[in-house]
């Protein structure tokens, strides 16, 4: 209901208000219930004033100042003027004819969850989708976490409402330091450490056992399969309810990852044995270096694991995805509709939104005007001698040349460093799209928020026009809608081609990784990072195991790959953040940005035995020289949900094998997207399912259009039956010969 309405329009009222239900009953006119009053912007003034005109155009309705202050919930003084208030009808009506107020409308029941991500994805706890329900939220899958260990007192490990541990579980609880037997129960089944050929300096800044001093590890397990526990979020921001893919999900926590040194290839082989022999299903890996060791997973895969890992931080850069064993999942990170707008007010009354997660302490009088201050690249040089004392300082790069936009993780921790030594009170840090925001939530008693070049160009602009250039920063605020364009990579998502397996398409699937929040110790944090996707794919696993036990970690991984999205809800094509941003490729997110609702029905998939791995890569497997010879078959002829062919000279035919997991009969059609400069043709065209006939082979021939020492391009096969698609990427270059250093 809207009793009063305004033809301004407000953002910030859109953002408070989204995806909120309202919570009618049968209210009589004279029965109170909870009203949202709103006012527009907030004018310039003390909080206490604000709240003060609040009250007394409250008190106007109700009668005296005490009822007002009895009927008030709460003040909105910050980025918006208004309040909410307990109202009759009547009374809501009677202030809706004020001509200061915009619009009262009732209060609505958020049901917003932790980082949206899961919601995002199809898979809302609440109105659970099919998966969730078939899998039952993956109840008694084993998902061991390989990471920094946990924090078990976090609410996102309550074991309340669960059944005994599987039987077939074989873990132990090691106790330790800060960790004794009873930390461990249903939702945490096991738990191991891995200290041995640690630094000792390191061990003794840490818990000698499986508890968390980091909070990296509780983060991904939370991630992965953390308990339903409401009303969580970081300071008010990303409110809502903080859960794991798989809520019902067991844990087996293996910690070989230590603070300040980080872990070894020896650990986490050693984490990866045990995980074996434990009986767990699925093995998230938030970690990256270990092409070398990867036969560890291969043993997990061939004891039916599946085994996922991060693909890196070391984005947009072509050629720095890591982890891309084929027999292992490596998940790229992307984005969701989601952001947290900073609002800079300039003196000119210019309002004009960054992104950070700041937020305002106790106490804190930093959402006021002050004075604002060119620092240039803010290091030590260019803000020596300028007094900034309580100043906000601009750190933008005024000579296109600079370094700065180069590299602005490392300038952010310079800049930030230098003005808060300086005594400022506030930073706006100008850079290109890097999608971290994480430093913004750490700034120490500081406002900071960072802004895209363009931006900072406008605030540089107002300081040099202005005698006396001010501003203030107001909170971030969480803002969540449809009309935000994602998914899209996120920029630090490390990229393909794999320089290891460069006829695997590498990495297989993007998932969220920007700013999720979930438990660090008995708290909520926001991280950003390919670690942050690996979780949420490995929760995934766990819901799609449960639904499908019998399914092979190869046919588990076909099922995310070939159901993966490519365009947005408005058909839109995916991004990829990042110099610049572009249309999204197979070499940013393998086969698209993960989609688990489809992936629990693919019709068809690509299984592979898992002994075929050695057959083309028993070099990577053994490191032998008797393995590394010249029989081994190229990698583009292993059975995956992918094509990459990285040396084409003439036509070459490659062989696919899809078994039917859907509809007993069932016709597919082949559509064909030819890579750019690739004559692309399938044989045969048409695969005819039926009781007798589950499993079909076909053939895929690729030819140059051209002799050219070229560059990847990509395509697409898909499968089609009705609205039902099965789609796998495919890549290509052209080639003439064989050593060519293309860095010219």
């Amino acid at each position: 209901m809207v009793l009063h309405s305004s033809t301004r329009a407000s953002v910030v009222l859109a953002i408070l208000l989204c995806f909120c239900t309202v919570s009618l009953g049968a209210h009589g006119r004279s029965r109170s219930r909870l009203y949202i009053v709103y006012l527009g912007d907030v004018r310039h003034g003390h909080p206490d004033d604000v709240i003060a005109s609040h009250h007394d155009l409250l008190a106007a309705v109700l009668g005296s100042k005490e009822d007002s202050l009895a009927s008030m919930t709460h003040s909105y003084k910050h980025g918006f003027s208004g309040f909410a208030a307990m109202l009759t009808e009547d009374q809501a009506e009677q202030l809706a004819e004020f001509p200061e107020v915009i619009s009262v409308k009732p209060s609505r029941t958020c049901t917003a969850t932790t980082t949206r991500s899961w919601d995002f994805l199809g898979l809302n706890y609440q109105m659970p989708s099919e998966l969730l329900r078939k899998s039952n939220q993956g109840e008694d899958i084993i998902i061991g976490v390989i990471d920094t260990g946990i924090w078990p007192e976090s609410r996102s490990f309550s074991d309340e409402g669960y059944g005994p541990v599987p039987s077939r579980w074989k873990g132990k609880c090691e106790v330790g330091q800060g960790w004794n037997s009873s930390n461990c129960n249903r939702k945490i089944i096991g738990a191991r450490f891995y200290s041995a050929g640690i630094d000792e300096g390191t061990l003794k800044a840490e818990y000698l056992s499986a508890r968390d001093a980091h909070g990296h590890g509780t983060h991904t397990a939370s991630t992965a399969a953390g308990s339903v526990v409401e009303g969580a979020s970081f300071h008010g921001l990303a409110a809502g309810a903080a859960r794991g893919g798989a809520p019902r999900a067991r844990v087996a926590v293996y910690k070989s990852l230590w603070q300040g040194s980080g872990g070894s290839s020896a650990t986490i082989l050693a984490a990866i044995d045990d995980a074996i022999h434990d009986g767990v299903d699925v093995l998230s890996l938030s970690l990256g270096g270990l092409e070398d060791d990867s036969f560890g997973a291969l043993h997990a895969v061939q004891k039916g694991i599946t085994v996922v890992y991060a693909g890196g931080n070391s984005g947009p850069r072509p050629q720095t995805v890591e982890n891309t064993a084929p027999w292992v999942i490596t998940v790229a990170a992307s984005k969701i509709d989601r952001s947290f707008p900073t609002v800079i007010t300039l003196g000119n009354k210019k309002q004009i939104a960054g992104q950070s997660l700041y937020y305002q302490e106790k106490n804190s009088s930093s959402s006021t005007f002050r004075s604002l201050e060119f620092g240039d690249l803010c290091t030590a040089d260019a803000l020596n001698g300028t007094d900034l004392k309580g100043k906000i300082v601009l750190c933008f790069p005024s000579d296109p040349e600079s370094s700065l936009p180069l590299v602005p993780e490392y300038a952010f921790q310079v800049a930030l460093r230098n003005v808060r030594d300086a005594g400022a009170s506030g930073l706006i840090f100008a850079q290109y799209t890097t999608d971290l925001l994480g430093a913004t939530a750490r700034c120490q008693g500081i406002a900071c928020v960072r802004v895209d070049l363009d931006t900072g160009y406008q605030i540089l602009r107002y300081i040099r026009d202005t005698s006396s250039a001010v501003a203030k920063i107001e909170p971030a605020r969480t803002f969540t809608s449809k009309e935000l364009l994602a998914p899209k990579v996120a920029a630090f998502s490390s990229r393909g081609p794999s320089i290891y397996y460069a006829d695997v398409i590498k990495p297989d699937i993007a998932a969220p990784g920007a700013s999720i929040l979930a438990a660090v110790g008995d708290s909520y944090e926001p991280m950003s990072g390919t670690s942050m996707a690996t979780p949420h794919v490995a929760g995934i696993i766990a819901l799609l195991k449960a639904l499908h036990p019998q399914w092979s970690p190869a046919a588990l991984k076909s099922a995310i790959v070939t159901t993966a999205s490519v365009t947005d809800e408005h058909g839109m094509p995916l991004l990829a953040e990042g110099l610049p941003r572009k249309v999204a490729d197979p070499f940013d997110y393998g086969g698209g940005n993960i989609n688990p609702n489809r992936a629990a029905d693919p019709g068809l998939i690509f299984d592979i035995d898992p002994s075929d791995y050695k057959k083309f890569f028993g070099c990577a497997i053994s490191r032998t020289s008797a393995s590394c010879n010249e029989t081994l078959v190229p990698g583009y002829h292993l059975n995956l949900p992918s094509i990459s062919i990285p040396d084409l000279r003439s036509p070459i035919t490659v062989s696919r094998t899809v078994t039917n997991v859907g509809e007993v009969d069932a016709v597919y059609h082949a559509a064909i997207q030819s890579p750019p400069g690739v004559w692309m043709d399938v044989e045969p065209s048409v695969l005819v399912f039926n009781s007798t006939n589950k499993v079909h082979t076909f053939q895929v021939k690729l030819s140059p259009m051209w002799k050219l020492q070229g560059d990847y391009t990509f395509g697409s096969l898909t499968w089609y039956k009705g609205e039902k698609s099965v789609r796998i990427p495919i890549a290509a270059r052209m080639t003439l010969h064989d050593f060519y250093a293309d860095v010219a």
